[in-house]
């Protein structure tokens, strides 16, 4: 029993540490705060049933990342997404700093993009994981994050520059 509240005292020390760093991977993979939360609820949850093995884990932190990322996918892949609304849901924003337009501008551009290239290009240059790291954490190839990071990046610039050319600023009459 006392192995299981000592486990149990990791666990949640870990947790405590960690939750706004996975909410923010989180958000950036799935665009909206909520479901974000909802993300790492999830993904905390498989962590905590997994905790015997992620505690021997070499790198915790990324182990828990692959586990967030795991379960993005596989939300993103399941015929049977659940879509809630609630209605009477207090709508003010989550974000506790301002953000610039162009953070907001990139943020709808990211959430734009398929599941896989989201998830490499938020590994890549938010986790800064190096092609090995982002390939052990999705289960691929290394080639593979080089082709999906290189359409998630060509995609971005694609939009970004269509709503650039769509909204000019300096063009008012």
């Amino acid at each position: 029993m006392a192995a299981d509240s000592g486990r149990d005292a990791e666990f949640t020390e870990y947790v405590t540490a960690k939750a706004l760093w996975l909410r923010k991977v989180a958000y950036l993979l799935c665009g909206d705060w909520y479901t974000a939360d909802d993300l790492v609820q999830s993904a905390i949850t498989k962590l905590y049933t997994n905790w015997h093995r992620a505690g021997r884990a070499h790198n915790l932190d990324g182990y828990a990342r692959t586990t967030l990322v795991n379960t993005f996918l596989a939300e993103q892949r399941s015929p049977w997404k659940r879509w809630v609304v609630l209605h009477d849901v207090n709508t003010r924003s989550v974000a506790s700093e301002k953000d610039t337009d162009e953070a907001l501008d990139l943020r709808v551009a990211l959430a734009e993009l398929p599941p896989r290239q989201r998830a490499t290009v938020v590994l890549r240059y938010f986790c800064d994981l190096s092609v090995d790291e982002a390939a052990q954490t999705l289960g691929c190839s290394p080639g593979n994050v080089k082709s999906q990071t290189a359409r998630g990046l060509d995609t971005l610039r694609r939009i970004l520059q269509s709503r650039s050319i769509a909204s000019p600023e300096g063009c008012q009459p």
